[in-house]
């Protein structure tokens, strides 16, 4: 596996006014846009080549990931060689490709604009609002799962009861390995009463290539959208008929959800509280700052 799919043609609506013409992708987490986290997360795990589905007012992204040169020049003319390494790395990453989805269709419709770039092949898909921790090794696990049992693969984390009707939900069987198990059944967004287990679908996918075939029968699902979790729904239940199969990893490792401003601004705190060159000043200014806050009076 070498392929990668990464869909950033959302309209970022949770952070208006910002993603008025800024991608929410580009919001940055500390010093690195929220995108580029997701890059180099693919990048360890062997995936080289990525593909970006795009949308209107995207174009930031694409200039990220190419070189810059004015700003490059002016760097090295005053010798500034650390933040030369910064802006020139995103470049270097992977070969990066980018196709547009032309009307925000769902997830799945993104993931089918990825056919013709990825062809016969299996391939990952990883949402950017979703951030693995970087010592975690999620992406590169999956991958191995994909290549003991075939099929597709997706990433599984357990939520609480009230959490569950904001992802796709799993019904699982166990296999032999503790970290895997078969999945049976997917529902989108259930409410926490009919969810088939706690179990969630967090933004990390290994596709069989036979996820296109399905995707283009899928018709549109949830919010008139076509749903990746119908497609990988329909290999599931094909699983019982000696078909395609789709299995889980259930992950217990550290994951930063970007999508709604709270768990952005969680994000941003918690990678400055573990950055080197910031955490010794910015750990002890927010105990003090949390000290004060309880302590005034007035809120």
């Amino acid at each position: 596996m070498t392929k990668a799919v990464i869909p950033v043609a959302g309209l970022g609506t949770r952070f208006l006014p910002a993603t008025k013409s800024t991608p929410k992708e580009m919001l940055p987490i500390v010093d690195k846009p929220a995108i580029q986290y997701v890059v180099e997360e693919a990048v360890s795990a062997g995936l080289n080549d990525i593909l970006m589905i795009t949308g209107r007012n995207k174009r930031s992204i694409e200039d990220h990931f190419d070189r810059a040169y004015e700003l490059e020049e002016a760097l090295r003319a005053k010798g500034d060689i650390e933040r030369l390494n910064a802006v020139r790395h995103p470049s270097d990453l992977a070969q990066l490709h980018y196709v547009r989805q032309g009307e925000p269709r769902g997830l799945g419709h993104a993931v089918l604009c990825g056919a013709a770039h990825v062809g016969n092949e299996p391939f990952a898909v990883l949402l950017g609002d979703d951030l693995i921790g970087a010592r975690e090794t999620l992406l590169q696990r999956m991958i191995e799962v994909r290549q003991t049992y075939g099929g597709s693969v997706i990433a599984l984390m357990e939520v609480e009861p009230d959490q569950v009707s904001l992802y796709g939900c799993a019904a699982i069987e166990p296999t032999d390995e503790p970290d895997v198990v078969t999945v049976t059944d997917l529902v989108e967004k259930p409410p926490a009463d009919q969810a088939p287990s706690r179990w969630a679908i967090i933004g990390r996918y290994i596709c069989d290539p036979e996820i296109f075939e399905v995707l283009r029968k899928t018709p549109p699902g949830r919010g008139g959208e076509i749903q990746l979790t119908d497609a990988l729904r329909e290999l599931a239940q094909r699983s019982s008929n000696g078909g395609g199969r789709v299995h889980g990893v259930l992950f217990r490792g550290q994951r930063f959800d970007t999508g709604n401003k709270l768990d952005y601004l969680r994000t941003v705190v918690e990678f400055a509280c573990e950055s080197p060159d910031l955490a010794k000043e910015f750990v002890p200014w927010l105990r003090d700052f949390l000290t004060r806050y309880a302590t005034d009076s007035t809120r």
